[in-house]
């Protein structure tokens, strides 16, 4: 066997053993988001969870979810992979509470120098996460069933999700106009349908490092560190809208001032996000995108920002969740 043979050998091993070494964080992570959204899932189908036949049957909100947080992240990795971007396989946040998880980070160890290439790994996570997310769904509202609200009480909280032009479009498609007074009542699967539109929407927000940022960067370059600004001082603003936007009308009525505080969080969710976005610049080194070598994004990619923008409309949420 040559040197040159033997040293290609030597290099594909170590190649190999890197590449081992780098996914075993991510699986256990993985692994953890599992048993966490499991418990999750368990929670809403049986109420208490004391057996491993209660845990299990969380999975039919673990199972959706983690398929469509997957699809999302592959998406990104392939991406990046196709490209010969030094990208890290995604690390899944395990959350012992509300939806189990905090969904995935996957992390550019490297910068991409190309717009045509950013765009293809920023926008390739939402678009297939949302190929997923829509079929999961329609589903999910199909299974789930339109019935009558009880009356507002200060003792019994209801969470009510939030309503974006997609969602109301396919609760349209599928129910038909639902009737004063009623709502639909999702199953955990839907749930784990609307909580991937959720996810796909707040990584969408044109900021910084986020999908959205990546897109928006590709599409206008430099202007984009303006519009990051931008975004962070106007998602408090909306915040603070949508709460006054419930919680008025909620005090001109004289309601109890439980509901009046209720209605006035309502857009809580936009606030929170900002805090975390401003801790997220901070420690990622600011809010200003890496600049990439060429000022060129060609019109096919040009055409995929524009229908990634197209579709944050459509998922446009101005309250996430809302205590009712």
């Amino acid at each position: 066997m040559s040197a040159e043979r033997r040293e290609e050998l030597v290099m594909s091993r170590a190649a190999s053993a890197h590449g081992w070494r780098e996914w075993r964080l991510p699986i256990v992570l993985f692994v953890a988001t599992l048993g966490t959204t499991l418990y999750a899932g368990a929670t809403m189908e049986r109420g208490e969870v004391e057996t491993l036949a209660d845990l299990a049957a969380g999975w039919v909100f673990a199972v959706p979810l983690l398929a469509i947080l997957l699809t999302h992240e592959l998406g990104h990795y392939v991406a990046g992979r196709i490209h010969g971007v030094d990208i890290s396989p995604p690390h899944f946040i395990p959350l012992p509470t509300s939806f189990g998880t905090l969904g995935a980070v996957i992390r550019m160890r490297g910068r991409i120098r190309r717009r045509d290439e950013l765009l293809d790994v920023g926008a390739a996570g939402p678009l297939a996460g949302i190929v997923v997310a829509v079929p999961i769904l329609i589903y999910g509202i199909a299974t789930s069933e339109v019935r009558a609200m009880e009356p507002r009480s200060v003792d019994h909280m209801v969470l009510l999700e939030g309503h974006s032009l997609l969602y109301r479009a396919l609760l349209w498609l599928v129910h038909g106009p639902i009737p004063e007074g009623h709502d639909i009542f999702l199953t955990s699967t839907a749930l784990a349908g609307w909580t991937g539109l959720l996810l796909t929407l707040i990584n969408l927000v044109p900021f910084g490092q986020l999908d959205g940022g990546h897109i928006a960067y590709a599409l206008f370059g430099a202007r984009q560190d303006r519009v990051s600004r931008v975004v962070l001082r106007t998602l408090p603003v909306i915040g603070v809208a949508v709460g006054l936007y419930y919680g008025v009308p909620s005090l001109l009525e004289k309601a109890p001032w439980t509901f009046v505080l209720r209605d006035l969080f309502a857009g809580m969710n936009w606030i929170l996000w900002a805090g975390v976005l401003v801790i997220l610049s901070r420690v990622g080194g600011g809010s200003r995108h890496p600049p990439t070598d060429d000022d060129v994004l060609s019109p096919k990619r040009r055409a995929v920002a524009w229908a990634c923008a197209a579709l944050f409309v459509a998922l446009f949420m101005p309250s996430w969740m809302r205590v009712y």
